[in-house]
């Protein structure tokens, strides 16, 4: 009997995981109108259990499930019968944003790094947009950029990390509340509640707070992992 409960009560929060899943893809493509494509996400191990590895063919995928696969990242919309359609014939594909454009940038940095930044801008007591956090990396969020402005911002700094990578144009991010290779995602700051998009802070006002914390990420903090 107990095990019988216990696979109820798994089976309820597996739909209930859905439904948040689909729920959250049509607010940001119909409220926010961010561009979303579903992710690859994982594959399905013998005992039909998600894995940690990802769907996709590449067995040493650098990033498993949390990239598009099929459809490609060209076909992210905010349309929301396609959306709805993606996300209840796959329900537990990530929800991936096509960043750049009109939609948010995100500057990306390992955790532990990303978690002395928020303190650090915090401090200095800067208004922060959403943050979305793994267990390996945390993203912050800005308003959109061009490659000639961050190019610009970039050229300034005496030395970048590449523990901190930069989501632009032609880019993309895995959003909550998505499961992927390295476990799950979810927001850190949750995006400002109101009738339209998230409010999002200039890439200018976190770069140099960013820069600082990944130059001191333990072993580099180079890892690609999401």
């Amino acid at each position: 009997m107990r095990e019988i409960l216990g696979r109820r009560r798994r089976r309820r929060l597996r739909r209930k995981a859905r439904s948040a899943r689909l729920d959250a893809a049509l607010t940001c493509a119909t409220v926010w109108r961010w561009p979303l494509v579903p992710g690859v996400g994982t594959a399905t191990t013998e005992r039909g259990e998600r894995g940690r590895g990802c769907a996709c063919p590449d067995p040493e995928c650098a990033v498993p499930g949390a990239h598009p696969f099929d459809p490609g990242l060209l076909a992210a919309t905010t349309d929301a019968r396609m959306v709805r359609w993606w996300w209840t014939n796959r329900p537990t594909a990530p929800l991936v944003l096509a960043t750049g454009g009109q939609a948010p940038c995100a500057l990306s940095l390992p955790a532990v790094a990303g978690a002395r930044a928020l303190v650090a801008l915090d401090g200095m007591g800067l208004r922060l947009g959403p943050v979305v956090a793994t267990p390996t990396r945390w993203s912050l969020l800005v308003a959109p950029y061009g490659l000639e402005r961050l190019g610009e911002l970039l050229h300034a700094k005496d030395w970048v990390p590449s523990s901190l990578r930069f989501h632009g144009e032609g880019g993309y991010l895995v959003l909550p509340p998505s499961e992927v290779g390295t476990g799950q995602v979810r927001w850190e700051r949750e995006p400002s509640a109101g009738p339209g998009a998230p409010w999002l802070p200039d890439v200018e006002m976190v770069l140099d707070a960013l820069v600082e914390a990944s130059t001191g990420a333990p072993g580099g903090g180079s890892r690609l992992a999401y």
